[in-house]
């Protein structure tokens, strides 16, 4: 607070680094402190239910218009938009998908003891399904929809808007979380091409395909097929595979970068040559639809499972105690990189992230290689 004329001026500053400023009916005098402190109590506490600053002192004062957010007239306008609008869905898909959580988020928002924030609210509501299951996933999802429409299109204040990451509110199984289990274990160049192989011929096999051979040759992340191009190298002008996608982590954000393909050998020892860079160059690859952002993992895991090869292979895996996933291909460029002699560093680096994040979270080594390189290290 600051004197102003003989009056009193709140101030707030944003952490972002923004202020906000209101002026309070009262005169700069030690005799009017306590009535100040009340008041400015008064306004925090509005502030926090969502009021912007100059609606909560106004509400303070008493003659300011006590907007209440009508979030079921807000949840029917969304229904309307969603069935009747842009990429309109389904009624059935509203009811399965959106009206359960967000008939609960109403509940609460519109109850006594209303979560205070965008992020408490999508907690409340997702306790109900498991975490880091797609149901989940899909709640938390339709809820942020929610929210946006109604500081969007509902003027509501901004405090509601989501968070722009949901994953800590989605969650990882719990099963997933054991060590050795959350990211599953790597493919053999025999497994990814014995699963190429069983594939369907059609065209949408051959899209599929495709992007598995991206995904195993490259390292990719799943959501990084949609983040993929070519780009000629400044030194020497040929043309080389780069990933655009940036990934938040602990450090920051990591940056975009060139990729190294590893081709994949065959039982009888011959490196495959899948000609991807060309053909992607050319026109010649189409990737299969893969969602929108984190759901191009889902899109994947969603396909597999309806294939017979798939379900094979997992089969095999899990008698020797371990676990495929889409992110297997990418787990089998690491080990792949590092028993060609390939450095850490270097690997991580067309992986994209810290060696310490590769030394941590992917396979590097395995019990063969190790017993090889101790037998070679031995003989010489």
């Amino acid at each position: 607070m600051r004197e102003q004329r003989g009056g009193v001026r709140l101030l707030i500053r944003h952490p972002d680094g923004g202020m906000e400023s209101v002026v309070l009916p009262f005169p700069w005098s030690r005799q009017e402190v306590g009535p100040i402190l009340a008041r400015v109590r008064n306004i925090y506490l509005l502030t926090l239910q969502g009021h912007a600053l100059q609606d909560a002192a106004a509400i303070a004062l008493g003659r300011g218009p006590q907007r209440k957010d009508s979030w079921t007239e807000a949840l029917q306008h969304f229904r309307q938009q969603k069935l009747d609008h842009g990429g309109a869905i389904r009624p059935i898909t509203w009811a399965k998908n959106y009206a359960p959580v967000l008939e609960l988020a109403v509940q609460l928002l519109e109850s006594p003891k209303r979560p205070p924030d965008s992020a408490s609210l999508l907690d409340a509501c997702l306790r109900g399904w498991a975490p880091g299951t797609r149901a989940r996933q899909i709640r938390a999802q339709s809820l942020a929809q929610f929210l946006r429409h109604c500081v969007e299109r509902e003027k509501f204040p901004a405090s509601w808007r989501p968070p722009l990451d949901l994953r800590p509110h989605i969650g990882v199984p719990a099963a997933e979380t054991a060590a050795g289990h959350r990211k599953g274990d790597p493919f053999t160049d025999l497994q990814v091409l014995q699963l190429l192989d069983s594939l369907p011929t059609d065209q949408p096999g051959r899209r599929w395909a495709d992007a598995f051979r991206l995904l195993a040759e490259l390292g990719l992340r799943p959501i990084e097929l949609q983040h993929l191009g070519v780009r000629s190298d400044p030194g020497s002008g040929q043309p080389l595979w780069w990933c655009s996608y940036r990934k938040r982590s602990g450090g920051g954000m990591t940056t975009p970068r060139w990729v190294h393909p590893l081709p994949l050998t065959d039982w009888d020892g011959r490196r495959q040559d899948w000609q991807l860079l060309e053909r992607w160059r050319a026109g010649a690859i189409e990737l299969p639809p893969l969602g929108n952002g984190p759901g191009a993992a889902d899109a994947i895991g969603t396909y597999l499972k309806r294939q017979q090869g798939w379900v094979e292979l997992r089969e095999r895996m899990a008698e020797r105690g371990e676990r495929a996933v889409p992110y297997s291909f990418r787990h089998g460029y690491s080990l792949r990189g590092h028993q060609l002699g390939i450095d850490p560093g270097s690997v991580a680096l067309s992986m994209g992230h810290s060696l310490e994040v590769h030394l941590r979270s992917y396979p590097w080594a395995s019990s063969q290689g190790a017993a090889a390189a101790f037998a070679k290290a031995l003989a010489t």
